[in-house]
């Protein structure tokens, strides 16, 4: 009988046990979030000026100007192109460690020899005024692209004349 009593009693103590967890639930206890941390006002950046970084290839180019024109088979630097080619070299001068590479241009017409020969003489052409105006001629390299990288493609004056050019470059030392 004592065999029986302690599984008697098991068995009960199982089922009570089984009952008693089916028949209770736990309802679910939502709380709201907490609310977000307040987090301190930023300090106000620094003003600026432009998002254009000084000394960098886009600050020669937007602020001081990277491209001069010639007529048609000539490569004398303009009058109206000597300005430009001051601040560049005031530029360069501001900036010592900057190189450049002076390209150029040629519009369509003419052979492909005669344009890379006068898109020579008209990088030269360049180089030379800016050392003249006190850069050093080891930061300044020049290459010829002729015909071969126009800027505009119709054929006519207008299109023509944006072609006939001479282009600073950044190639070193300069700002990211």
């Amino acid at each position: 009988m004592i065999r029986f009593s302690s599984s008697l009693k098991f068995s009960a103590l199982s089922a009570a046990l089984v009952l008693g967890a089916c028949t209770h639930k736990q309802e679910a206890v939502t709380t709201p979030p907490p609310p977000p941390p307040v987090a301190a006002p930023a300090p106000a950046p620094a003003p600026v000026a432009s998002g254009i970084l000084p000394g960098s290839a886009e600050d020669l180019r937007v602020n001081v100007g990277d491209t001069v024109h010639f007529t048609l088979d000539q490569y004398n630097v303009e009058e109206s192109d000597k300005a430009l080619l001051g601040r560049q070299a005031a530029w360069l001068q501001k900036y010592p460690s900057v190189r450049v590479t002076i390209e150029g241009h040629a519009d369509e017409r003419g052979t492909r020899e005669y344009n890379l020969a006068l898109g020579a003489r008209r990088a030269n052409a360049v180089k030379e005024y800016l050392v003249s105006q006190g850069v050093s001629t080891g930061r300044v390299e020049t290459v010829s692209y002729g015909k071969e990288r126009p800027i505009c493609t119709t054929s006519d004056e207008g299109c023509w004349s944006q072609n006939r050019r001479g282009v600073t470059i950044v190639t070193g030392g300069a700002n990211s």
